[in-house]
């Protein structure tokens, strides 16, 4: 069992860009180092000797969700300084301005977000964008493409028929509406003009939302600054995002995954050893209800190709060098299924993925294989 370890792991849970309130916050990384790797269905051994180090932590909100901010000081306490601190701080708080200003860019709660003038004028006429805007939606038209249209910001299309935020409505959107909307559904009908840095919508009535890549994307940029100020070792984690940079005293941050249908948000399934790369979690669970007619799940990861919730897929957790590619993986791959996800994560170098379908069975992909240790079976439920 997971308690036998002695940690309390870190919970990865999925989240939306743009949420009207904050999501309730995950538990903090474990502050001891991972054990060494185990086979997959071994639970962990005892960790090894804590390093003297310590942390600096941050929390607040952004982008709809829980943010947290931990800089890990491979130095003993007793040289610590307020000075020192300071210095940690500063560049903390730059990291968490610099995830606020994309969200400035990117969200769809503001009129005046690049995002939401880009969805006013489709069909019209193309609209000038940051580098930083520019990037993201390149990166998700990448995604769109290696995954079959699996993942597609085009989605929001369907704005307002469904009903996951703080309006959550357990009732299903009128049939006839959606299928007149589905056809706006189509990542090929995003325009890129790099060399006029603008980004043009094909249809009147498409719209685009960066939810499932733009937290990554956040993530990866805060780290950035931090390491830029000469900050070795730490996390940053936005919702179900979460990138961690160097290792903690040369040993690996232990990071857990939730169970899908445990009642309890701090039960994990499964746990991993993680240096330099980005864990990242969509799951079913989190913004969704049970329809009392049918007893269905239905949940705010839209397929593309039905505009209903996939249905293949309870979570999916995606190991990879960046938050950005973790954060497009992991819908892209509970849209798609196990077969066809686990045929695209093996595509990709340093990558994997942990995939709970939708009859509970757990699939580890080859790169992961060695790594994954199963704390217990996920619980099973609707």
């Amino acid at each position: 069992m997971l308690r036998s370890i002695g940690l309390a792991a870190f919970c990865v849970s999925a989240g939306l860009w743009g949420s009207a309130a904050a999501q309730a916050p995950a538990p903090a990384p474990v502050t001891t180092p991972a054990p060494k790797p185990a086979p997959a269905t071994t639970p962990p051994t005892t960790p090894a000797p804590t390093s003297p180090g310590y942390y600096i932590t941050r929390t607040g909100n952004a982008m709809g969700t829980f943010v947290q901010i931990r800089v890990f000081i491979d130095e003993p306490e007793s040289s610590r300084s307020p000075a020192k601190d300071e210095v940690v701080t500063g560049l903390i708080e730059r990291a968490f301005a610099e995830i606020r200003r994309l969200e400035g860019l990117m969200t769809t709660w503001r009129d005046d977000s690049e995002i939401s003038r880009i969805n006013a004028a489709a069909g019209q006429s193309a609209v000038a964008v940051s580098p930083e805007v520019m990037e993201v939606i390149e990166r998700s038209l990448a995604f769109s493409r290696m995954s079959g249209g699996a993942f597609d910001i085009s989605f929001y299309a369907l704005k307002g028929l469904w009903r996951f935020d703080d309006d959550l409505t357990p009732a299903l959107p009128d049939p006839v509406e959606l299928r007149r909307r589905l056809p706006l559904i189509n990542w090929r009908l995003i325009a890129v003009d790099r060399p006029n840095h603008s980004v043009r919508l094909g249809k009147p009535g498409m719209a685009i939302n960066l939810g499932g890549i733009g937290k990554g994307y956040a993530v990866d940029a805060a780290v950035t600054v931090l390491k830029r100020g000469g900050l070795k070792n730490g996390l940053v984690q936005a919702g179900g995002d979460l990138m961690i940079f160097g290792s903690k005293g040369g040993q690996p941050f232990m990071a857990g995954v939730r169970d899908p249908r445990s009642l309890d948000p701090q039960d994990y399934f499964a746990v991993c050893p993680i240096i330099d790369h980005a864990f990242s979690t969509a799951g079913d669970y989190e913004r969704a209800f049970i329809y009392p007619k049918d007893k269905k799940r239905y949940h705010h990861i839209l397929d593309p190709r039905t505009g209903y919730p996939a249905r293949a897929a309870r979570s999916v957790t995606v190991y990879a060098k960046d938050a950005t590619t973790a954060d497009g993986l992991d819908d892209a791959i509970l849209i798609m299924g196990v077969q066809r996800g686990l045929q695209l994560i093996e595509s990709i170098p340093d990558a994997g993925a942990i995939i709970v379908d939708s009859k509970n069975k757990v699939h580890i992909s080859s790169r992961l294989r060695s790594l994954v240790q199963i704390a217990h079976p996920p619980s099973d439920g609707i």
